[in-house]
């Protein structure tokens, strides 16, 4: 999977110019890249467009979806609440500088500026804050794909959660263990894990069977 051709093709798409994609894909790429970010990476992205490539056909708004994707983790520190907010925030920042007659006047590409449904890309990368179930099936999805992971076979599993542990390191164990086994908690509280009814069909057994393993190595 070649993520930088698959962000391009998306933004071309949408009617930004091959300069504004150059730049934005090296800003993207550039906080996806620090070395902070063990599991929040790259590769997540990778992980997540493949449920995406799945399931596309499922959506109604692909393009804002996969949009949503990219940017859903784009400000990320293990210290801070509002990542999501502030990659929403940053997602919408990148047309801020659209002059307005690109909005209105005419399509590019086969969706276009004026098509573009940004206020979906923002409350879906919000949604992925709470993972809750959503009156906006597309943002369902985006959820699912976010927490897939979950149900990875364990010795996969093992090793998201112990990315997890890397980013949130500042953290010594007394505050960390009881703080992360409170939030596997939080999923196994809900009716479902998933929120479309597909993934939930496939994953949730596993989902809660991981989560329930972790928390007894976490006590």
């Amino acid at each position: 999977m070649n993520l930088k051709e698959i962000y391009s093709d998306l933004l071309l798409n949408i009617g930004f110019s091959v300069k504004e994609i150059q730049q934005n894909w090296k800003d993207l790429e550039k906080a996806y890249s620090k070395k902070s970010r063990h599991y929040h990476n790259l590769t997540h992205l990778k992980e997540m467009i493949d449920s995406f490539e799945i399931y596309k056909d499922k959506l109604q708004n692909p393009d804002e979806i996969l949009f949503s994707i990219f940017y859903h983790d784009f400000v990320y520190s293990a210290s801070k609440k509002d990542n999501e907010l502030k990659s929403a925030e940053y997602a919408m920042s990148i047309f801020t500088d659209i002059k307005p007659d690109r909005f209105l006047s005419r399509g590019f590409g086969t969706v276009g500026f004026a098509e573009f449904d940004r206020q979906l890309v923002f409350d879906a990368i919000c949604a992925t804050q709470q993972h809750q179930h959503n009156s906006i099936e597309d943002i369902n999805w985006l959820i699912d794909f976010d927490l897939k992971i979950l149900a990875k076979d364990w010795d996969d599993y093992k090793i998201y959660f112990e990315q997890i542990r890397k980013e949130y390191r500042i953290y010594p164990d007394f505050l960390y263990k009881p703080g992360r086994a409170k939030a596997l908690k939080h999923f196994l509280e809900n009716e479902f894990i998933f929120q479309t009814e597909e993934f939930r069909n496939l994953y949730e057994g596993k989902a809660r069977a991981n989560i329930e393993k972790e928390i007894k190595l976490l006590s």
